[in-house]
């Protein structure tokens, strides 16, 4: 009688190599080539690998491992990647906590995705690590990049251990490999789920769709607890190398690109802008760059068209969003023809390796020229909002992921955002959710009813302007509103202006007419994203 195959033997038969298990190939395979330059020290793609070892294994001493949660919380440094290699490597569901994000935002979130371990910067964070260790009850492991009074040094602990073989988890391919949170409409931010198999997915699109240079030296300057750590796994799978830097800085960049010959890197339209008008950007040799990844925010067309004519032909644009991330359509680098400006504007063709399609409120797929809402299916796509089951039911609507970007199709197939269903801002590259800001500013004793829309705005592409109807007899300074929500929320939900209004223009229904009040702003636009 032969043998009964399990159904374990089965999926395990079929199943892909999880991301962590390319990571493991790439480390082994490209042991001694140089994998990041900090200043002038280099590593190797060995001692990044021994490094990995030596945080999972401290992970296991601390009584870290699977079934345990963890959120880093740092600046750009090398160690951030390391955790995320040795998270992935213990099959523990990991997430990132924004820099920039409020302790009120960080401790919602520690406490919605039910973190029990953070790992955090000592010397950006550490203060920020003891305020959420007295907010968050379940939060019971602080781990530092280093000394800390209020935690475990995760590097001195490290330090302890001999470096072993790594061996990817025992997990399945549909199981969360990490959250990340966005906001939404309720007020409050919700946690995407993000499988190994959606991971493999983008990193796959990310292989055969990106269009990368022939010898890969790739320059990190956005967070790499966000986009940019999302570009560490295709560099090691090319063998390439990375630069990280601590933040964006026009010279700080110029200096790099020339100093270790950067042949890609990746901007956000408000860095790119900050670049063009750099005054001393002729004094450097950028000659190596073959490649600059844009996307996280709609671009203008005519900045893209004048960094064409200074750097050339070496832009690509990548278009997603958390719930189906960085991948969905691209914009090559030949499709930026200043012969056709107004494909500058496009977002790009839709990849094959995925379901794209526009559609209509009832979920049939509209003419091309016509507008309809970007709509994904396939392996890309997010497990579901945690703890959320209404929301994930809406935004997969009809059997589709529905990204609440509204755009029309040309007879080429390039896809052009309108419109944005939801009433998400994206200002320098950051998501702000305008309830969120509404929420502070209504509760503030001056301030009757508030309207919170994007405007363009040359430098961050949209701005937060809040429409303010105050309160009878009432004042308020607009400083005092800008500070009430960078205390609460954060400096990037900050107003940049406030208007005040003696009323909100409202829908039939009753509701505030966002797009009416859109109008004003953009009545010279013809598109409502900037």
């Amino acid at each position: 009688m032969a043998p009964v195959i399990s159904q374990h033997e089965l999926d395990s038969l079929y199943s892909d190599p999880l991301p962590v298990d390319i990571l493991i190939r790439s480390l082994d395979l490209y042991a001694d080539r140089t994998a990041m330059y900090i200043g002038d020290d280099e590593l190797t793609y060995a001692q990044v690998r021994d490094q990995i070892s030596r945080f999972a294994q401290a992970y296991v001493a601390l009584g870290i491992g699977s079934g345990n949660a963890i959120a880093v919380l740092s600046a750009n440094r090398p160690e951030v990647l390391m955790a995320q290699g040795a998270n992935a490597l213990s099959g523990v569901r990991s997430m990132a906590l924004h820099p920039m994000g409020s302790l009120d935002d960080h401790a919602y979130v520690l406490e919605d995705a039910a973190i029990d371990t953070l790992v955090y910067d000592a010397a950006t964070f550490s203060e920020r690590a003891a305020q959420l260790a007295e907010r968050v009850p379940g939060l019971k492991n602080l781990l530092a990049f280093g000394p800390t009074e209020v935690g475990t040094d995760l590097l001195a602990a490290a330090a302890k251990f001999e470096p072993q073989r790594l061996v990817g988890p025992t997990v399945r391919p549909g199981d969360t490999f990490s959250l990340a949170y966005t906001g939404g409409t309720t007020g409050k931010p919700k946690g995407v789920q993000m499988t190994h198999r959606g991971v493999s997915t983008m990193l796959r699109i990310q292989m055969l769709e990106w269009e990368w240079p022939s010898e890969t030296r790739f320059l990190v300057c956005t967070p790499l607890s966000h986009a940019g750590g999302s570009f560490w796994n295709p560099t090691s799978m090319q063998g390439g190398s990375i630069v990280v830097l601590p933040g964006f800085n026009p010279q700080k960049l110029c200096e790099a690109i020339e100093k270790y010959k950067i042949t890609a890197t990746m901007l956000v339209p408000t860095m790119l802008y900050a670049l063009l008008d750099y005054p001393d950007l002729d004094k450097y040799d950028l000659s190596s760059l073959e490649t600059v990844f844009y996307g996280a925010a709609a671009i203008s067309p005519a900045r893209l068209a004048e960094a064409i004519g200074k750097f050339g032909p070496i832009f690509f644009q990548f278009y997603g969003q958390a719930e189906c991330p960085m991948v969905i359509a691209a914009l090559r680098r030949a499709d930026h023809d200043l012969a056709k400006p107004e494909r500058l504007a496009s977002c790009g063709r839709p990849v094959p390796w995925l379901h794209v399609a526009l559609l209509d409120d009832e979920g049939n797929e509209v003419p091309d020229g016509e507008p309809g809402e970007i709509c994904v299916r396939g392996p890309l796509v997010m497990a579901g909002y945690l703890n959320k089951p209404e929301q994930t039911t809406e935004a997969t609507k009809f059997g589709w992921l529905h990204t609440g970007d509204v755009a029309r199709k040309d007879d080429e197939g390039f896809l052009y955002i309108v419109d944005r269903k939801k009433d998400m801002i994206v200002s320098g590259g950051f998501n702000v959710f305008p309830r969120e800001v509404e929420d502070v500013l209504s509760a503030h004793p001056a301030v009757a009813a508030v309207a919170v829309i994007g405007v363009p705005d040359e430098k961050w592409g949209e701005s937060v302007k809040a429409v303010v109807v105050l309160r009878p007899g009432r004042t308020v300074e607009v400083s005092e509103l800008q500070a009430l929500v960078k205390e609460a929320k954060g400096a990037v939900y900050s107003p940049k202006t406030v208007d005040f209004a003696e009323s909100i223009p409202v829908s039939p229904l009753g509701k505030p007419d966002k797009k009416a009040l859109r109008a004003k702003y953009w009545d010279a636009s013809g598109r409502q994203v900037n």
